[in-house]
């Protein structure tokens, strides 16, 4: 018997589905209100191999955020990325930045109102938007993130802990697991030092006995607590429902 990749595990939370309205390699979870509301786009992490299937769309943890986004009173925003190696940084900016101004002309989204999520190596392209937040942006959190490469890159993006030296009152949430791996928890404590210096807003919720992607891993209370701290956190950003 193959067991189930981590990918496929589902998510830890109960969260009651949505069907998305799919338009290309993008999923649009609506909520049941008609009108504009704020959206959370989604940014899952990489590499991720070109052929593996399903894409990331099609994963149960980004189902289940997309779910409770819609849920929560916001249009939720997931979508594939060309993060599928290292040389390919340059091509997943591009694709998220498309993907951003797709959202802002949806006619079920508030233009004004967006929060960006980023998973796992979603953090080695967040740090452009760190630097240089447009005023529509109203937050950027990051679940357990790389936030730089873990090797050598030509011509690498800026880093998480290079952006937010200029992020200014740019409000950024940053879920942080006590069972990281070493290489990834040096980028992590790396940003937290830059955010600390450059008085950044950043808040902070540690999952000391967490794994990297715990949010389908360990169905513990911690973990569970830590996911309903960040989507608070959304909320407050967004004013959404809880």
């Amino acid at each position: 018997m193959n067991p189930t990749p981590a990918y496929l595990q589902p998510f830890i939370l109960p969260i009651e589905p949505v069907e998305p309205v799919r338009e290309r390699a993008t999923d649009w979870y609506l909520p049941a209100a008609d009108g504009r509301a704020p959206a959370v786009v989604f940014i899952h992490g990489g590499p991720v191999p070109p052929a593996l299937q399903p894409r990331p769309t099609g994963w149960p943890v980004y189902e289940a955020y997309g779910s409770w986004a819609a849920g929560a009173g916001f249009v939720g925003v997931t979508f594939d990325h060309g993060f599928t190696g290292l040389d390919a940084l340059d091509r997943a900016l591009g694709d998220i930045a498309e993907v951003i101004d797709i959202v802002r002309t949806h006619p079920r989204v508030d233009p004004h109102r967006l929060v960006l999520w980023g998973f796992s190596g979603a953090g080695m392209l967040l740090g452009p938007w760190l630097a240089d937040p447009p005023p529509f942006l109203r937050g950027v959190a990051a679940s357990y993130p790389a936030c730089r490469p873990l090797q050598p890159v030509q011509d690498p993006p800026l880093t998480m802990a290079e952006g937010v030296a200029t992020a200014g009152d740019l409000p950024l949430l940053l879920t942080r697991v006590g069972l990281e791996r070493a290489e990834v928890a040096e980028t992590v404590s790396e940003f937290v030092a830059a955010a600390q210096a450059a008085n950044a807003r950043l808040d902070i919720v540690d999952v000391g006995q967490g794994q990297h992607g715990f949010d389908n891993q360990d169905d513990t209370e911690q973990a569970r607590a830590a996911i309903r701290a960040a989507m608070t956190w959304v909320n407050s950003r967004l004013g959404g429902e809880d």
